[in-house]
């Protein structure tokens, strides 16, 4: 059964169990999803509004490219655990195998692309969170600090997953502009997430 198709208990006991996938990968992806679906109900509850009316076009456009961002992250969780299978099995290729090194590192390379997009999707969600935390509905704004939170989630753990790959390949080159990447974006997001969700949370304590 794929992902999408999974009920949340399913996934959740499949998460839980000793099999390798879903894995860490997967829940960052799904959380990343949850947080742009997050944002795009803040989005509706705003739209129509007389009160926000000034912001109505801004808003339609963040809520559209919010559900977008959903749909794409689901769809990694999807991807996160069709590239990890191969890696998986590569792992059990014979160490004296001489095809063995190129196997692992198509492998990796392959397995690292989910989580990479990942955090890709995750960054553009964090920027989303920020208009919808400034212009949304004071109702739901609660709903954009949360989507914030878990899309950092989402975000550190899809790096932490790209790293474990990128730790392991060969070419360290290649690793290197990847590793650069995912530093550089953590780096800004991370706290820019977190700003949104210390803002909103500040509002009611």
């Amino acid at each position: 059964m794929s992902t999408q198709d999974m009920t949340l208990a399913a996934f959740t006991q499949a998460l839980a169990s000793k099999t390798a996938v879903p894995g860490g990968g997967g829940a960052s992806a799904l959380a990343g999803a949850l947080g742009a679906a997050l944002g795009s109900m803040v989005g509706e509850l705003t739209l129509g509004k007389p009160k926000y009316a000034a912001v109505e076009a801004q808003m339609t456009d963040l809520t559209a490219r919010a559900k977008a961002l959903s749909t794409a992250l689901l769809a990694k969780a999807e991807e996160d655990e069709a590239a990890f299978l191969p890696l998986s099995r590569a792992y059990g290729i014979p160490k004296d195998d001489p095809h063995r090194a190129d196997i692992m590192e198509r492998c990796l390379r392959l397995a690292a692309l989910p989580p990479l997009e990942t955090v890709r999707l995750c960054c553009q969600a964090i920027e989303l969170m920020e208009g919808f935390a400034a212009m949304g509905s004071v109702l739901a704004v609660s709903d954009a600090a949360v989507g914030a939170a878990l899309c950092r989630g989402a975000l550190y753990g899809a790096a932490v997953n790209v790293k474990v790959n990128t730790k392991a390949m060969a070419d360290r080159a290649y690793a290197g502009r990847i590793d650069g990447e995912v530093d550089r974006l953590t780096a800004e997001y991370g706290p820019r997430a977190e700003k949104v969700f210390e803002t909103v949370y500040g509002r009611y304590c």
